[in-house]
């Protein structure tokens, strides 16, 4: 009998189907959807269908076959269908970390029960309560990315810029403790002194924005709007500018390695990295610039400045070398490995 599987998506922007669709400019920006758009593809090869999790709110008769539901951080929808008995809770999937999502961590004790599997970016406790947690539910989340290689001919124009590029939008963090946002503002503003930085990115002008209002925005906003370059269509036709991007985790925590990292590496840029304190077990050390390395953000700056070309072309290297590895297949198939349910 066929297997049915059911994703409720991070925003239902991504509801009917739109998880999966590539056309769309707009919801597959830079690329986004590929991870999804794999794994469908492989598993209707397997004959089994995948579908977002809406269809089962607007169903008639639902197919024959073992049906399958994963959520990826939606809360709202698992307790009716749990109550229903209509799917099997397969996994739930935290993305973000809890300063940006802290109500997904306090509920983590009821989906550890109600799910066969909970994914997260460590399953230590790192940076949340394992209070009350089932810890045998756990799994290890890496992060889905969309390419197994670097991106031409991004990764190859040799006409960059020796500055620092920041692509990130304007938040105001729900939580407060180990967040890297004001972290990353007060480094735009340093490095601003110094005449070296550019920042892309939505919501820096709206200064009666809830996400502007917290002391390091308004004690930096004349900085920031000194840099301040405007949104952006592709984070890799910005990147691919410039020689360096100051890569800042929204949170430190164990295992927490978003797209950020591997932005910079499809592009070419060099990555100033600083969020996961144990990267290393990751991402080899030859492919970026750990920026616990410098006791201040001019410190870096004197370093990167007279950073020689050939070592410059053999981070990029390294940095390919890494994307073409086992060890970043981990991250490429990571929803295949989820709904396959092999080991995160």
């Amino acid at each position: 009998m066929p297997r049915h599987i059911y994703i409720d998506p991070s925003h239902d922007f991504f509801n009917s189907d739109g998880l999966f669709d590539l056309s769309n400019p707009v919801l597959n920006r830079d690329g986004q959807l590929l991870p999804f758009h794999r794994l469908r593809d492989r598993l209707s090869i397997q004959g089994i269908s995948v579908h977002t999790a809406d269809i089962l709110r607007n169903r008639g008769a639902l197919p024959a076959g073992p049906r399958d539901y994963y959520s990826l951080g939606i809360l709202e929808n698992f307790e009716r269908l749990q109550s229903e008995g209509s799917v099997r809770l397969a996994a739930f999937v935290i993305m973000e970390p809890p300063v940006v999502a802290p109500g997904l961590y306090a509920r983590l004790p009821q989906l550890a029960a109600a799910f066969d599997a909970v994914y997260a970016h460590n399953i230590e406790g790192d940076g949340y309560s394992m209070d009350g947690v089932a810890a045998s539910k756990l799994r290890r989340f890496y992060w889905p990315i969309p390419h197994n290689d670097v991106l031409q001919p991004y990764w190859s124009n040799a006409e960059r810029m020796r500055r620092i590029v920041v692509i990130n939008g304007n938040h105001n963090p729900h939580g407060r403790d180990r967040e890297q946002y004001g972290l990353r503002i007060e480094a735009m503003a340093a490095l601003s002194r110094l005449g070296v930085i550019d920042l892309y990115g939505r919501g820096w002008r709206r200064w009666w924005s809830r996400s502007a209002m917290w002391l390091p925005y308004w004690r930096n906003r004349r900085a920031l709007m000194s840099i301040y370059k405007g949104a952006c269509g592709s984070k890799f036709e910005v990147l691919a500018k410039y020689e360096f991007c100051l890569c800042l985790e929204n949170m430190r925590m164990n295992g927490y390695i978003s797209e950020k990292i591997f932005d910079c590496f499809y592009a070419g840029t060099i990555p100033l990295y600083l969020g996961a304190p144990d990267i290393l077990k990751y991402i080899p050390a030859d492919s970026f610039v750990d920026v616990r390395k410098f006791p201040a953000w001019q410190d870096m700056w004197e370093h990167l400045a007279t950073m020689p070309a050939q070592q410059l072309s053999a981070m990029r290297s390294a940095a390919r070398k890494f994307l073409q590895s086992a060890q970043a297949a981990k991250f490429y198939h990571s929803m295949e490995h989820i709904c396959e349910g092999l080991e995160g």
